[in-house]
């Protein structure tokens, strides 16, 4: 266990690697950084937690340590009342200098920049966070965890860069944050549940997102998740639920409201036959994550490819789905000639309040009472 002041003096003794030399200068082997020779006191009382100017990761592979390449840069682990705040940037130097995105070819995968594990009471706020070369910031095994106006930043063509990753977290809060990235601006894992995201930007980037879960026929529980005041633009989606075929667990309890797209294609989806598989096909599976109780409340905007898209399970559909004050328009851009598709409801079970429009928006399924009988019994628990 860390205490506040000795927990941030991890911020320096963390294998803080020298950054590259400019070009053209020789070259200086990496170094290790102790904070107490740059005006930390770790006494109990001086502030230590401060992040001011730039911490530069490691611009490729070669001047990581060897011989085993770490999946985070900074971890912090086992922390309890943790605070990290200041002007600074930590940037990961996953870009050129020309703005285009490195993909780096890791054995076991890209490190991630930031990363938490089973810390509690943990805050992050006011810095800045750019170019991870995977997610920027991930919680794991944590709670009561908040993210306040930090700002995220990477080209959208930066490949797997998720902005804030949560995984097996709970009570966590963000607001009043700038996310832009090359993938889901906000991921919500298995094992997360009351989860508060307020006053957010996603641009660009994959929207806000619950899943992939079940991979694997794995268990996958999601509850409580309350989104508001989100604005996405120049997205791939917007809103999105993604399970993978035989999969178990539930998600239940998921609140979007006062959402504002602009030139996303999808901005409201579940897809419970998700597969990333680089262009292999998935099984078909009999199994899935039940979804139930979602709800979308003033979500309003323009799209470019599809308004809508609920593709649910045969076997277990989903249930509870409520469209309150939906108003979703194609993008300007697109009136004139882009191909759009027309909003899909598939075994997707609730209603539709208010203004609805396009009018496919509401292809919900009425059912006797609020959720259709699942087709095959439970199995599992949450």
């Amino acid at each position: 266990m860390c205490s506040f002041v000795s927990a941030a003096l991890l911020i320096g003794v963390l294998q803080c690697l020298a950054s590259p030399s400019p070009a053209g200068a020789a070259k200086t082997p990496g170094r290790t950084f102790n904070v107490l020779s740059f005006g930390a006191a770790a006494d109990g009382v001086t502030d230590d937690s401060e992040i001011d100017g730039t911490i530069l990761a490691p611009p490729d592979m070669g001047s990581w340590p060897k011989p085993r390449r770490p999946l985070q840069w900074l971890n912090f682990k086992w922390l309890r009342g943790f605070n990290i705040h200041g002007a600074g940037t930590v940037d990961g130097q996953s870009i050129t200098s020309q703005g285009s995105s490195i993909h780096w070819y890791v054995p076991g995968g890209k490190p991630t920049l930031i990363r938490f594990y089973s810390s509690f009471n943990v805050t992050v706020r006011n810095i800045r966070i750019t170019n991870s070369p995977q997610c920027h910031l991930k919680f794991d095994s944590s709670g009561s965890i908040k993210v306040k106006d930090i700002t995220i930043s990477s080209p959208g063509d930066s490949l797997n860069t998720d902005g804030i990753h949560l995984q097996n977290t709970r009570d966590v809060e963000i607001r009043s944050s700038s996310i832009g990235c090359g993938d889901d601006c906000v991921s919500i894992q298995t094992g997360c549940s009351n989860i508060r995201m307020k006053n957010i930007i996603c641009n660009p980037g994959h929207g806000i997102s619950i899943g992939g879960l079940g991979k694997d026929n794995s268990l996958a529980c999601v509850s409580d998740v309350v989104a508001e005041s989100i604005s996405v633009q120049n997205a791939l989606y917007g809103l999105r639920i993604k399970t993978w075929q035989g999969g178990v667990g539930s998600v239940r309890n998921i609140t979007f409201s006062n959402v504002k797209v602009a030139n996303v294609a999808t901005p409201i989806a579940i897809d419970q036959f998700y597969c990333d598989r680089g262009g292999a096909r998935c099984a078909n599976r009999t199994d899935a994550v039940a979804i139930t109780g979602v709800t979308y409340r003033r979500v309003v905007g323009t799209y470019w490819f599809q308004p809508l898209r609920l593709a649910c399970s045969d076997a277990r559909p989903c249930t509870g789905v409520s469209m309150v004050d939906v108003r979703l328009s194609p993008a300007p851009a697109r009136e004139s000639g882009g191909a759009v598709r027309e909003a899909l409801c598939w075994n997707s079970y609730g209603e539709a309040q208010g203004t609805v429009e396009p009018f496919g928006v509401g292809c919900l399924q009425r059912s006797n009472g609020y959720a259709m009988p699942l087709t095959q019994p439970f199995n599992y628990t949450c």
